[in-house]
């Protein structure tokens, strides 16, 4: 039985913990090695709706759907079946993961400010450290889910206040020439031209607003069902305020060329150019206060999604056990040992954290796809809505989402949704094996999706992409 521990500042401190960890101390120089201050406007505009249609997805199916309080994992397989709701399960986990290895790799890239000795974060003083880290975590977790959650509080509110600082001194130094002077990016305006600058920014926007899901997925554990919708449109609206002035004003500050020139993290350099070396400082160190309570954000969320899969007979029982303060404790060994593995593998392949917060925006897009198409399934067949009016405005929310998510997709490209793919073919392996014991079948919808997702892999492999 799971405690009902967790009230409505902490589902609140989930979400945003889990959104704004290293992404927003970067927006400056991610923003406009992409785009100009419109497109840049456009492209959080886009991404603000289509994450406002997602959250009320989420608040909805919440509300809807008490009993699915596995969250994102439960939606898909409730709508589409167990292997598909596995899939949305394993891809979500490894994507959490992925998730806490990208903050690793920044952590000690970000070190690098007070000393060369941690390079770009993928060398091995970075790795020693990077594993020293996540076994803190791992020690953390361990103690208890209420504990965690009162220690995410705190560091939420102490990564806000340097943004919040950082916000009010570029704000009274921003200068409307330099603003206007690469408005709508190199060159004269083109509606091409500014399609492609938005595009070419997905990826970041949506890395900026992963974990939107934070309280979804902790929902089971909610004092209050109604504190998770609360919690996740309240933490979405605000958290988008403070990417869109982040990313506007620092283009009133520097020309897009010198912003997309500054070093990690950004927003430090940012504002080292109009108060001195103390604002890089400032920024800094609350960049690492930051990366610290997204990794424990990341780690309660990560350690519940297969714990919850566990309880559903989706994944071995054996992660649904847990120690006397009601942590699963399976679930998170093996959270905890797949990410050491991908905090080496990067190690090993130099890889930078771009690459992996990519990797892991895109694999956690498929369950936000399949989140929304089982709204869209939800207010079709009317299931839910006997005695509600809302059904037409709940299509066209899902609708909404659906879209944002495809578009998501295609603008990430090929090449990343080729080496997530190798990531859903690799859970088929304990798909099976769960399975083997139970007499149900794979449906030929299933085994479809199966092939295209193995096909997929085989290309990724042996173009060498992974």
């Amino acid at each position: 039985m799971k405690q009902k521990q967790l009230g409505l500042f902490s589902l609140m401190a989930a979400v945003v913990g889990t959104i704004v960890g290293g992404a927003a101390f970067n927006l400056p120089s991610d923003m406009a090695a992409a785009a100009g201050s419109g497109p840049v406007i456009l492209a959080w505009v886009i991404t603000g709706l289509g994450m406002l249609a997602l959250a009320m997805v989420f608040r909805n199916l919440s509300s809807r759907k008490p009993e699915l309080s596995g969250g994102i994992y439960s939606y898909a397989r409730a709508g589409f079946g167990p292997f598909i709701g596995f899939s949305s399960a394993w891809g979500y986990w490894i994507a959490s993961i992925l998730g806490i290895v990208a903050f690793v790799t920044l952590f000690f890239q970000t070190l690098r400010f007070f000393s060369p000795l941690f390079g770009q974060g993928d060398n091995l003083p970075s790795l020693v450290g990077g594993i020293a880290f996540v076994l803190f975590f791992h020690w953390l977790v361990a103690r208890g889910i209420k504990e965690a959650a009162i220690i995410n509080i705190m560091t939420t509110v102490a990564k806000l206040i340097p943004i919040l600082i950082f916000l009010i001194i570029v704000a009274a130094a921003f200068k409307r020439d330099v603003f206007m002077a690469d408005l709508w990016g190199p060159g004269s305006f083109s509606w091409q031209s500014v399609s492609q600058q938005v595009k070419d920014t997905m990826l970041v926007t949506l890395w900026a607003f992963v974990g939107i899901e934070g309280a979804i997925v902790l929902s089971g554990r909610a004092k209050r069902a109604k504190d998770v919708g609360v919690a996740t449109i309240v933490g979405l609206l605000g958290t988008l305020a403070i990417y869109l002035l982040i990313s506007v004003l620092s283009t009133g500050i520097l020309s897009q060329a010198e912003l997309a020139a500054l070093p990690e993290p950004s927003m430090a350099y940012v504002l080292k150019a109009i108060v001195g070396p103390w604002g890089a400082v400032l920024i800094v160190i609350g960049l690492l206060i930051s990366i610290s309570g997204g990794m424990l954000s990341w780690y309660l969320v990560t350690v519940e999604i297969p714990y919850v899969a566990a309880q559903d007979g989706v994944f071995p029982d054996r992660f649904a056990q847990v120690n006397r303060q009601g942590t699963p404790m399976v679930s998170l060994w093996w959270s905890t040992g797949i990410t050491l593995l991908f905090t080496g593998l990067v190690y090993v392949s130099a890889s930078t954290y771009q690459k992996v917060y990519s990797m892991a925006s895109v694999a956690i897009l498929i369950p936000y796809l399949l989140s929304a198409l089982y709204q869209v399934k939800l207010a079709l067949v009317g299931e839910t809505y006997l005695k509600d009016g809302r059904r037409t405005r709940d299509l066209l929310i899902g609708a909404l989402a659906t879209g944002y998510s495809l578009w998501t997709l295609y603008a990430a490209g090929l090449t990343y949704l080729l080496m997530v793919s190798v990531v859903y073919a690799v859970g088929m392996v304990l798909y099976l094996w769960v399975r083997r014991g139970q007499e149900q079948s794979m449906r030929k919808w299933d085994w479809i999706v199966a092939g295209i997702i193995v096909m997929a892999a085989l290309v990724a492999l042996g173009g060498g992409m992974v």
